[in-house]
């Protein structure tokens, strides 16, 4: 709990300090004109805060170990690595484009090989240096029985991770959409990663109790980000904030063999993709859009729900699919429990 509260109050007192420079420097946000025009008002709203977020991850997991039994792990610090890796790309693409005055930072291509040699490093060193088990999980390391090995798994691993960055990246287009969501999946990755320690025997993940921490660190941040993030925002997060949760969060799952879990805990993050994978498949082949617009959460907008409304039924779903893929984990945990 520590590392959360200090990540928490890192977040929470240091995010009005980047606002009041990111003001002084006149760095705002730039707003797509293909957006939703009631957007517009948001011009020049404060960006880039994800670099609070990336900041008090740092301390919450540093000073989380401070007094206590946990030892640092290689797996929780390849967590944290990636997160400020991923937050580093985010931090160029969003700094393009504060700096070019345009809604367009790093092109596509560039900001995606970006995204996967992060991802490759990660999983590289997931297999190879922090011992991560190469099995093809759900709820705990032996599934299915399915050993894909050492090069098929970083494959995996690598898609996992650029693909819930930009998950995560889809789903921050609202005030406080993207951080309330994940703070839902750290806190139910935290309470897995204290089980998963509780029984070992049963999920053989040996730094479990650090990761559990880190999850810890990743929903204080998060949190305490939240409070200035929350609707109407006095800053936004940027791709540095949304590229480093996103990582964070495959991270977390690759690492406490949750893989396919991870699909029902973000459930919003999957089902805000489809929507947009949904748009672009049916406008290429068919010339016809099945949202108003996507992601999401837009088409709501233009069907004339305010953007809190949006918002805040957005994150009763996110805790709904992270309570729900909970509730898996235990319920697994019950039927593999009972088999011993």
């Amino acid at each position: 709990m520590t590392s959360g509260g200090i990540a928490l109050w890192v977040a929470a007192l240091g995010t009005p300090l980047l606002i009041r420079w990111l003001t002084t420097k006149r760095i705002g946000q730039q707003i797509r004109t293909d957006g939703p025009s009631m957007h517009l008002a948001k011009a020049g709203t404060p960006t880039m805060g994800g670099v609070a977020i990336v900041v008090a991850v740092l301390a919450g997991y540093l000073m989380g170990h401070a007094g206590t039994h946990v030892a640092i792990s290689r797996s929780g610090v390849l967590v944290v690595l990636v997160t400020v890796a991923a937050g580093a790309i985010g931090f160029v693409d969003d700094w393009i484009k504060v700096r070019h005055r345009r809604s367009l930072g790093l092109n596509k291509r560039a900001k995606l090989v970006l995204q996967i040699v992060v991802a490759v490093l990660f999983a590289v060193a997931a297999e190879h240096w922090a011992g991560a088990d190469t099995h093809l999980s759900f709820t705990r390391w032996n599934s299915f029985g399915i050993q894909l090995g050492a090069v098929p798994w970083i494959l995996w691993a690598t898609l996992i991770i650029v693909g819930t960055a930009n998950a995560v990246n889809l789903t921050d287009g609202l005030d406080g959409l993207a951080s309330g969501s994940a703070t839902f999946c750290f806190a139910c990755l935290a309470i897995i990663g204290y089980w998963q320690f509780r029984h070992f025997s049963i999920y053989r993940v040996p730094s479990a109790l650090d990761l559990a921490l880190t999850a810890v660190a990743l929903a204080g941040a998060c949190l305490g980000f939240l409070w200035w993030n929350a609707a109407p925002a006095r800053i936004f997060m940027g791709d540095t904030g949304s590229l480093a949760i996103g990582s964070g969060l495959a991270a977390l799952c690759l690492l406490m063999n949750l893989q396919l879990l991870l699909a029902i805990i973000g459930g919003l993050f999957v089902i805000v993709t489809l929507s947009v994978v949904v748009q672009v498949v049916s406008y290429r082949l068919f010339g016809r859009r099945v949202f108003r617009m996507a992601p999401l959460h837009h088409h709501f907008e233009l069907l004339g729900w305010p953007e809190t409304t949006v918002i805040v039924r957005f994150w009763i779903l996110a805790g709904l699919c992270a309570a729900f893929g909970l509730g898996v984990f235990y319920a697994d945990f019950l039927r593999t429990s009972g088999l011993q």
